[in-house]
């Protein structure tokens, strides 16, 4: 039996399964030489148990020296993690992804419901077709939704439609709730059986949140090396989500050091020809 195991975010260990690692890195583009590179490089270093961050830390630093590119690529599910803590920026980022398919979209809104009030996270529409969206942003990997979360969207969703109607405005409506972790497999039965649009990182197999960003190539400041994390949450708090953002506007890094403009726009410009 191998002597080689992972301790997953959600605290499960389970043997080190070479065939993950390949996936992940195949999806950043990496050249099957890099990637054997880097796969003989960590199965070396591989002793007793090992944590998948660590995993993750030792790919990624392989992948930075070989291409920018790559890297933020490959380090997306962990900038979406970034995208906190008080998951905000995660509700805009999820506000660019949805106007990037043609949807007006409003984030925090308040809409009456029959019975109550309530503030939705992602308002958009399209034509006469409105998506009432829940977010939920987690800053643990290993963390799933569980079902008492589309329980309690759904609950929510049906009074504001059933206010909608009552006030004489049929619309064509959808419920969605996005996370950037895992739902629960009753909550995926949930959502299914209810008609309920779940997208999480990697679910569903077509329409995840990945392959939403990989698609669109609305890639989070948080995949850039050249931003510190203060430097991140100071643009975040200026509503500044994207690299797309800073390439098509350089002004809006004036509040970090201009030393260091070239570079980090020089990372964006990389980074946002993803999607070619």
């Amino acid at each position: 039996m191998s002597e080689k195991w992972v301790k997953k975010a959600s605290g499960e260990v389970v043997e080190f399964d070479e065939s993950k690692l390949r996936d992940s890195l195949f999806k950043s583009g990496a050249s099957e030489n890099l990637i054997s590179q880097i796969i003989d490089t960590i199965s070396s270093e591989l002793n007793g148990t090992t944590s998948t961050r660590s995993i993750y830390k030792k790919a990624y630093r392989i992948l930075r020296a070989s291409s920018q590119k790559l890297a933020g690529k490959y380090k997306l599910k962990n900038a979406i993690l970034e995208l906190g803590p008080s998951g905000y920026p995660f509700e805009q980022f999820v506000a660019k992804l949805l106007e990037h398919q043609g949807y007006q979209v409003e984030v925090g809104v308040d809409i009456e419901g029959k019975c109550l009030s309530h503030e939705v996270d992602i308002f958009g529409h399209y034509n006469n077709h409105l998506i009432i969206g829940e977010c939920k942003h987690h800053g643990n990997s290993g963390y799933k939704s569980d079902i008492k979360v589309p329980l309690y969207v759904h609950s929510r969703y049906n009074d504001i439609v059933n206010g909608l109607r009552s006030r004489g405005e049929e619309k064509d409506t959808e419920c969605w709730i996005i996370i950037n972790t895992r739902f629960t497999t009753d909550s995926e039965q949930y959502g299914s059986c209810y008609g309920l649009k779940l997208i999480a990182w990697d679910y569903p197999g077509k329409g995840s949140l990945r392959e939403r960003v990989e698609v669109s190539g609305l890639y989070p400041i948080t995949c850039l090396f050249s931003l510190t994390k203060k430097e991140k949450q100071l643009l975040m708090e200026n509503n500044i989500v994207l690299c797309e953002q800073l390439t098509e506007n350089p002004k809006l890094l004036d509040p970090i050091d201009q030393r260091k403009h070239h570079r980090i726009l020089q990372e964006c410009e990389e980074i946002c020809s993803m999607n070619s």
